[in-house]
Parts: structure tokens; sequence; C-alpha cells
């Protein structure tokens, strides 16, 4: 599978919904890096420490 976004090869597939999209390493860490930014990192860290304790 290639890159959504540029023409390397995958290194991480997801797939939702039946829809498949491959990353590769380096538009992975550009992503995360963007999701911290916006602080979604963090949100979802808190949701998972909270249903550990549920």
């Amino acid at each position: 599978m290639q890159c959504h976004y540029c023409s390397d090869e995958a290194d991480i597939a997801v797939e939702r919904g039946g829809v498949k999209v491959g990353l590769c390493q380096t538009h992975f860490r550009e992503r995360l890096d963007e999701l911290q930014d916006q602080g979604w990192l963090d949100d979802l860290k808190s949701e998972l420490e909270m249903d550990r304790f549920d």
C-alpha cells in the first residue's frame, strides 16, 4: 500500500468504515505531531486513564 500523502510505501495502515488509509513513517509522525499540538492526544490519554478505573 502507498502512503496517502506521497509515493512512498506505507508503514502503517488504518481502516475505518471500509476506508483504508496508509501512511509512511514521516507522514505518520507529522500527523501525530499535529494531533499533539491540537491537544487531541492529551484528551485521548485522559479518556484511556478514566476507562482503566471503570
